[in-house]
């Protein structure tokens, strides 16, 4: 099958630090050739695959000091899937919704993976507008917002097997990995350590729109003797970091469309403790995998409660439920139905 695969431009695929859809991407587009595939990849010019690379900008955006607006970049990237469109089976956007007014004439070959939140009122007349659009949301929550729209399947991420290895037994210390913006739930992590009195270890970026916050309310609280700041990491060191850790806290406070972090310490066979907001009852198996827990109190009591998780179970709910071949087969799925809708169209004309 010939396959386009359309990622952001704001990281590299893969992200080289911070990115989850461009990680997503990566393990998907890799997969795809390995079974055989021929895959063309609309990203970055620093990013890396075996597929056949279309560099659009030469780096990342984000890592680029010379770019103050990325919207032209967006639309360079549009322009140059548009142009060898005809060329594919399936063009397989990442980029949310600014390919649909350009591409509404290939609904037979186009399918777009939904990365972000959905519950903004904006949202809802655009795609009310563009409902015939095949789409795939990645957890069952992240779709209520929407009106009626043309889901072809809820497909969970999926990341290599090999990529983190188990740690069957944690370390001494709690871990946050991710963002630091109020939706993540740094002070509520960092109020868990506090209660527990066990350390907490945080790897994180400070995007610029989240600085305000940070420095007026996180950065005071980084004195605590519970609290040790990491900064940003990349792969190599996310195993040992979040392997090494007795917990991850994923105290989020806004509908998460999935949270792949959670995935990536699941393969570490390191439990979660996380409050129940978007896709986590979906993802986290309460009393399995972690606890899903509704505040501050409950979390620390958690924390006192790790021991009774098996983390070789952990591993092993990862390896059943998340790994990169479960996702492609899914996608390759709906790929397939694609297809096959375009064909029998063909032929009923």
């Amino acid at each position: 099958m010939r396959i386009a695969q359309v990622a952001p431009l704001a990281e590299s695929v893969p992200p080289k630090l911070y990115g989850g859809t461009e990680r997503v991407v990566s393990w998907l587009t890799e997969d795809l050739v390995r079974r055989g595939h021929h895959v063309t990849l609309f990203a970055s010019g620093d990013s890396r695959t075996r597929a056949e690379l279309v560099p659009v900008v030469p780096q990342a955006l984000r890592l680029d000091p010379e770019v103050k607006d990325c919207q032209p970049y967006n639309l360079l990237l549009l322009d140059r899937v548009f142009a060898r469109a005809d060329e594919f089976d399936v063009v397989h956007f990442h980029v949310d919704m600014i390919h649909y007014p350009l591409f509404r004439n290939m609904a037979d070959r186009l399918v777009t993976t939904l990365h972000g939140q959905l519950d903004f009122p904006d949202l809802k007349p655009f795609y009310r507008a563009f409902a015939e659009l095949p789409l795939v949301s990645i957890s069952h929550a992240q779709r209520k917002p929407l009106p009626p729209v043309n889901w072809m399947a809820t497909i969970h991420h999926g990341m290599p097997k090999d990529l983190y290895r188990p740690h069957p037994t944690g370390g001494s210390y709690l871990a946050f990995l991710g963002r630091i913006c109020p939706e993540k739930g740094i002070e509520d992590a960092i109020a868990m350590a506090e209660r527990t009195q066990i350390p907490l270890k945080i790897a994180a970026k400070v995007d610029r729109v989240d600085r305000e916050y940070y420095q007026a309310r996180v950065k005071p609280l980084l004195s605590s003797p519970y609290v040790e700041y990491i900064g940003e990491i990349d792969d190599r060191d996310k195993n040992e970091f979040l392997g090494g850790a007795r917990a991850l806290l994923f105290p989020i406070r806004w509908p998460e469309p999935f949270g792949l972090v959670v995935i990536e310490a699941m393969a570490c066979g390191t439990p979660v403790i996380a409050y129940p907001c978007g896709s986590v009852p979906e993802i986290v198996e309460d009393g399995v995998t972690g606890f899903v827990v509704k505040g501050i109190e409950e979390g620390a009591s958690a924390v006192n409660r790790l021991n009774a998780l098996d983390r070789n179970r952990i591993r092993e709910r990862f390896e059943r439920r998340f790994t990169v071949e479960q996702m492609s087969t899914k996608y390759l799925d709906v790929y397939r139905r694609l297809v096959d809708s375009r064909l029998d169209s063909i032929a009923a004309a």
